[in-house]
């Protein structure tokens, strides 16, 4: 008998303490949910600004996007195809090996189209030394004295296998780098994406199937395919490439003068191009 009260009594104890924790648990749970709200409220107050920024650009860049497109009037077939709906993705234009000749074909088909700028100046400074920029300022002698000229090299793509490099020079900064922009978007390839590496066998297209090479004056590049979590060991005006490509782990290899970037930039498109060309 003096067992079973004293189980009772224990029974009894711990109930009250469940109970108090339990009471203690209400209580204090949500003092500390404030607490952290309190804490993360900067944080979440940042991230809800850098969202509105980017839902801003989207609206900008849709709203450009719109203006150009309703006032396009497309002057070849390939054109009115896209603008009408008979071709609605951009990989059946390369299928069917046809030439792009106006930029809007790609704005059309790529909505989310990013692009970057390439340096392949190079700011004044002393002794003709400077950072790289990317404005090549070149200068023409005439009877009324010197009269300068700016070239710019712009990389499009959607992070998806397609990329395109355009060049282009004027007097000014502004039309060049226009200039540029369309001739990349007339010159976008297909990019052949894979897992050609031999130590990783994860079959997703992070990298490029095989290795290849380009050649552009005295540049040389050689690409070779990667496992997940190299990177992009390369150049860096190069990486701005394969990032729009949407590769993201490569082995490369240079030759030859490499300083020239517009030359380097050339023979890294020509070895993307490449990839294509095999079977």
């Amino acid at each position: 008998m003096v067992k079973k009260e004293k189980e009772k009594e224990i029974e009894r104890v711990e109930k009250k303490r469940e109970g108090m924790e339990i009471k203690i648990e209400e209580k204090i749970g949500p003092q500390i949910e404030k607490e952290l709200e309190e804490m993360r409220g900067p944080e979440t107050e940042l991230e809800k600004i850098e969202e509105r920024k980017k839902s801003r650009e989207e609206e900008m860049r849709e709203k450009e996007r719109e203006a150009l497109l309703t006032g396009w009037n497309p002057k070849t077939k390939l054109g009115r195809d896209v603008k009408s709906g008979k071709i609605k993705d951009i990989d059946e234009i390369f299928e069917k090996n046809l030439r792009i000749l106006e930029a809007q074909i790609v704005d059309f088909l790529i909505p989310k189209l990013e692009s970057d700028l390439i340096n392949i100046g190079q700011a004044k400074g002393k002794f003709g030394g400077g950072k790289r920029r990317p404005w090549r300022q070149t200068q023409k002698k005439s009877a009324e004295g010197n009269v300068p000229s700016f070239a710019c090299m712009v990389v499009v793509g959607d992070k998806k296998g397609h990329v395109g490099v355009g060049y282009g020079k004027a007097k000014e900064t502004v039309p060049a780098k226009q200039k540029a922009l369309a001739r990349a978007k007339l010159n976008l390839i297909k990019v052949k994406r894979g897992c050609g590496a031999f130590d990783c066998t994860c079959k997703e297209p992070h990298s490029i199937p095989f290795t290849v090479e380009g050649k552009s004056g005295s540049s040389r590049i050689k690409l070779m395919p990667a496992p997940k979590g190299t990177g992009l060991a390369i150049e860096d005006e190069c990486k701005k490439v394969l990032r729009l490509a949407g590769i993201k782990d490569i082995y490369s290899r240079t030759f030859g003068q490499t300083k020239t970037k517009f030359n380097l930039i050339r023979a890294c498109m020509i070895a993307l191009e490449k990839l294509g060309t095999y079977t």
